[in-house]
């Protein structure tokens, strides 16, 4: 149950942050969209630094269906922790989100119009979940201490390098679904969102078992002997 609620409370201020601060961006930046997402990038890469060294000794923070999948398939988390991991993360994500909404005087309740859709951006889906993986993965088997400070310039970045702005995370994605605001996604565009997403953290999940796992380790270490 502490793991649940650490999931649970990190998604809410995450969810909370990224619909916020991007709602709070777009009333300052006087339709500078550049300055908006600067404002979203900044506030968002803060709160992940804060809920990873705050929550990681405790579940991990994982607050990402695609890295609590990882997890399991790696076998570091039971698939059915996953499950309460992943319903926990959207549960308590969604609330974040409505709550942000109502901060801002908004109705809690809308569904977003903005489109994004397109190859590019599906491509840009995959390569900034296939980053965020390899990210985590890396960076836990090298310099574990670093693993909040990695992740949040990671996002970032990923925010100004990707066609999409790295949403990278499907429950994230489906909250932002529900948010007419700056960071929104029009509903129908979420299913190839979350398929690039999954697609991309398999593909990082493959790509960390042969650079990190121990044996691969050790056998390239010999190599170099």
């Amino acid at each position: 149950m502490r793991r649940l609620a650490a999931e649970g409370l990190g998604s809410f201020f995450l969810f909370a942050t990224v619909i916020g601060s991007g709602i709070m961006a777009e009333k300052l930046s006087a339709g500078n969209d550049a300055v908006a997402l600067l404002g979203n990038t900044m506030a968002t890469g803060a709160m992940l630094f804060v809920l990873i060294t705050m929550l990681g000794p405790i579940s991990g923070a994982h607050m990402n269906p695609a890295v609590s999948l990882v997890a399991a398939s790696r076998g570091e988390l039971s698939w059915r922790d996953a499950a309460a991991y992943i319903a926990a993360q959207l549960a308590f994500g969604l609330l974040g989100a409505w709550v942000a909404h109502l901060m801002f005087d908004l109705p809690a309740l809308q569904y977003s119009v903005k489109a994004r859709t397109g190859a590019g951006q599906w491509l840009g889906e995959a390569i900034a979940t296939f980053g965020l993986i390899l990210t985590i993965l890396g960076t836990v088997r090298y310099r574990p201490t670093a693993v909040a400070a990695s992740v949040a310039l990671y996002i970032t970045a990923a925010y100004w390098f990707t066609s999409s702005t790295s949403f990278a995370n499907p429950a994230i994605t489906i909250a932002r679904s529900l948010s007419n605001t700056f960071a929104g996604i029009a509903p129908h565009d979420v299913p190839q969102f979350i398929i690039a997403q999954l697609l991309g953290a398999a593909c990082a999940a493959l790509v960390c078992k042969a650079l990190f796992d121990d044996s691969t380790a050790e056998r390239g270490g010999r190599g170099k002997d």
